[in-house]
């Protein structure tokens, strides 16, 4: 009886745990079982979007078309997001480390997942709800997320992303090595201020690349990714310089650091004078970059990639590789900025104070509201009023209400930006953008057409109009056409004397006679070089008369003046209107032994794998003899040496650097448009100075002329080249013609010889 009860004992114990135990390990296998078919699923791609192979292996990211100077600098970038991608070998080292040591200590030992991170989690933060114990995800988990978005926000589609991005992380990890993913990781980040990846953030917070950044800098940008805004230097100076000290500490911690580094670079100020935004309305050649924005997007309608599908300039990721020199551009910029802020708008706002404020000269009331009129429908404010379905008399009210606003305003050099906050209508904005006069620079290098330096404007963001591509009247600067014709069709030379007396033409319905600008050396006989230097009016009259206007036109044209030219006499006098843009490209002509070269921006364009996907080549044609060209630089180098650009001598020094440089002023009637072409044996620059419209202008000479508002901006300008040992700019002389010149350019022995003939006594002084 006691065996038997004890067999039932044993045998009812067997059967009262049997059972628990069992169903645990179904229960326990059924999960793991669910959970492996829900990964399976989500792997798959059932459970929605997952990415494929293909797509893992080029994975895309909104990559901004880079515009890159001849010299190797990024300008700007043309695209929704300013990024681009770096590889591994462009990072610094400096970035790796403080990555690793703030986001992922243990990035070289996982596979993408990180079990000893997520355990941390699972019991600190969620058990213990220690919120200071970090997050578990890893570098790799994070790429997932940034490559793929989260497409859920509920809680339950939180997790579910959550456990996607483990399934992508594990792929990338098969499919990449770990320094390619620390370098995808790094090109998709967002770091603020508009810089999207490691290399527009490197060039926007420090101007460097990503190789060049320093521990203090490198730790600075991954404290950014935390939460860029709140974390931003420019912003939060104070929580910036805390949270990089935060990640000095952790590459501290982790060996990254020895103490005395951390000591060091922890005790460092944040140094933001280097901040440069990378936005369309900022940074060098703006007015360039819009051009070629608008370029590109009729350049990418006519090119496709492999998969047949039409570039994108927003998203591709192209490489545009302009002819423009980083350095001569911020030279030219810096010329322009400097004389029209420091000296031509103060002189300006001087004689605005006498005039009431009012910009505009000879002008009815009714005129001036046209203007205003027209300015207010094409501002943005209108535009977006009448997008939001507002009546136009609606939209005028409130151009008449008082609002905060920010306007441009010249401000000290040093201040960041050119800007002031103020509230005013925004009629009056429109009447206070109206008082400032502009610009438009552009240099060209004679012989490869490429353009150096373009200055549209003096503020991209204030004033979109690009003033190198517009239509001036070109005044005097105009004469060189004349001149040309003379040399060439009339058979003169530079030291052929010329009678400086009154010209008319009837031109049918009443007679035309032009005026000089200075009595010197009226009703006498002069040199044709003197005539230039000192740009005589009837001189020019003279040659248009012995000649005609359609064989100046001729020349014209084949010197790339493309603009419309009416067959007047007073083309002579410059009443054509012609771009800057075309103006340097034909006095380059001159240079370049008359051989005129199609001035161009762009020497080839990439895809973001560096493939050259087009070429680019100016057209060239002989324009002029390389006799006549050479004569024409003799011509115009007396306008520097004794005429109406001397002050490029006397008050800039350039004959300090060089005597090689040739010019010619101009000055339009009223003083409306003033300009100065210069030429070196290297560049030819062409420079435009005035008012947004005619009207707008000096009411006289001493600041109304090309002499005093456009010659000191190539002043400032060629100094600052000449100055850089860096550029090395060439400094000797014009290449003399292939074959001797058939006369005299030494005019004062030319002259000599003639009264000797004559027997009369020369003067040396009245050159």
């Amino acid at each position: 009886m006691a065996q038997y009860t004890s067999g039932k004992k044993k045998k009812k114990s067997k059967s009262t745990q049997h059972p628990k135990s069992g169903l645990f390990w179904k229960i326990f296998g059924a999960l793991w079982g669910v959970a492996i078919l829900y990964f399976f699923m989500l792997s798959m791609g059932w459970l929605g979007f997952m990415p494929s192979f293909e797509e893992l292996e080029n994975p895309r990211s909104n990559q901004a078309t880079e515009v890159i100077s001849a010299d190797g600098e990024i300008l700007g970038f043309i695209g929704l997001e300013n990024r681009s991608n770096v590889a591994y070998s462009d990072l610094s080292p400096n970035l790796v480390n403080a990555l690793i040591a703030t986001e992922d200590v243990r990035f070289y030992k996982h596979a993408g997942i990180d079990a000893r991170s997520l355990g941390r989690v699972f019991f600190k933060t969620l058990l213990g709800r220690h919120s200071s114990s970090g997050g578990g995800s890893t570098i790799t988990q994070q790429l997932a997320k940034n490559l793929f978005p989260r497409e859920h926000k509920s809680k339950i589609g939180v997790a579910h992303s959550k456990f996607k991005e483990w399934v992508v992380a594990v792929k990338l990890e098969h499919h990449y090595s770990k320094e390619e993913i620390i370098a995808m990781y790094f090109n998709t980040v967002d770091f603020g201020s508009n810089a999207f990846g490691i290399k527009t953030a490197a060039k926007t917070f420090f101007d460097k690349a990503p190789a060049d950044l320093t521990v203090s800098e490198a730790a600075v940008l991954v404290g950014l990714l935390k939460a860029p805004t709140s974390y931003s230097p420019i912003l939060h100076p104070d929580r910036s310089l805390q949270r990089r000290n935060t990640v000095l500490y952790q590459m501290n911690h982790y060996d990254y650091l020895t103490d005395e580094e951390y000591a060091q670079y922890s005790s460092e100020p944040i140094d933001m004078k280097h901040y440069t935004p990378q936005s369309h309305n900022d940074g060098l050649a703006t007015y360039l970059r819009e051009y070629l924005r608008t370029y590109m997007k009729d350049w990418c309608k006519h090119h496709r990639n492999s998969e047949g599908n039409h570039y994108d300039v927003y998203k591709d990721g192209l490489r545009i590789y302009t002819t423009i020199d980083s350095r001569m551009q911020r030279y030219a910029e810096e010329a322009v900025r400097k004389h029209l802020s420091e000296e031509i708008q103060p002189a300006f706002n001087k004689e605005l104070a006498n005039r009431n404020g009012n910009p505009f000269v000879n002008l009815s009331k009714e005129q001036e509201n046209k203007y205003l009129t027209q300015a207010m429908k094409n501002s943005d404010r209108w535009r977006n009023m009448k997008a939001a379905g507002y009546k136009d008399s609606e939209i005028e009210k409130s151009f008449h209400e008082k609002t905060e606003m920010r306007v441009f305003a010249w401000r000290d050099k040093n201040h960041p930006r050119d800007f002031r906050d103020t509230i005013m209508t925004p009629w009056d904005s429109l009447l206070h953008y109206k008082k400032f006069l502009n610009a438009g620079l552009m240099s060209v290098e004679p012989g490869t057409g490429y353009v150096k330096a373009y200055v549209g404007g003096i503020n991209y963001r204030y004033f979109k109009y690009d003033n190198v591509m517009s239509h001036r009247q070109v005044g005097s600067t105009f004469k060189p056409f004349v001149y040309t014709m003379a040399l060439q069709d009339l058979g003169m030379f530079p030291c052929t004397q010329v009678p400086n007396s009154e010209v008319c033409f009837d031109t049918g319905h009443d007679t035309w006679c032009p005026k000089n600008s200075s009595h010197e050396r009226e009703n006498e006989m002069v040199t044709l070089k003197w005539a230039l230097a000192h740009s005589i009016n009837w001189v020019s009259a003279y040659l248009m008369k012995q000649g005609s206007p359609e064989q100046v036109i001729t020349i014209a044209r084949k010197m790339g003046v493309k603009s419309p030219i009416d067959p007047v006499p007073a083309i002579s006098v410059g009443t054509p209107e012609i771009t800057v843009y075309e103006m340097a490209g034909a006095m380059a002509t001159f240079a370049n032994k008359g051989e005129y070269v199609e001035p161009i921006f762009v020497t080839r364009i990439e895809d973001n794998k560096g493939t050259v996907l087009e070429r680019f080549v100016p057209e060239r044609n002989e324009a002029i003899d390389e006799q006549i060209a050479y004569m024409m630089i003799h011509l115009m180098r007396g306008v520097v040496q004794s005429g109406t650009g001397t002050r490029l001598n006397y008050k800039y020094k350039l004959n300090e650097y060089s005597t090689a440089i040739a010019g010619k002023t101009g000055t339009t009637q009223n003083n409306s448009d003033c300009w100065f072409v210069g030429i070196t044996p290297k560049l030819a620059t062409a420079v435009w100075t005035g008012g947004e419209l005619r009207s707008i202008h000096f009411r006289n000479m001493t600041y109304g002329q090309g002499a005093a508002m456009a010659l000191p901006i190539f002043g400032y300008y060629m100094r600052s080249i000449y100055a850089d040992s860096k550029i090395g700019f060439y400094r000797g002389e014009f290449e003399l013609p292939s074959k001797p010149l058939q006369t005299e350019l030494d005019c004062s022995l030319f002259q000599q010889e003639i009264e000797a003939e004559q027997g009369m006594q020369w003067d040396d002084n009245w050159w």
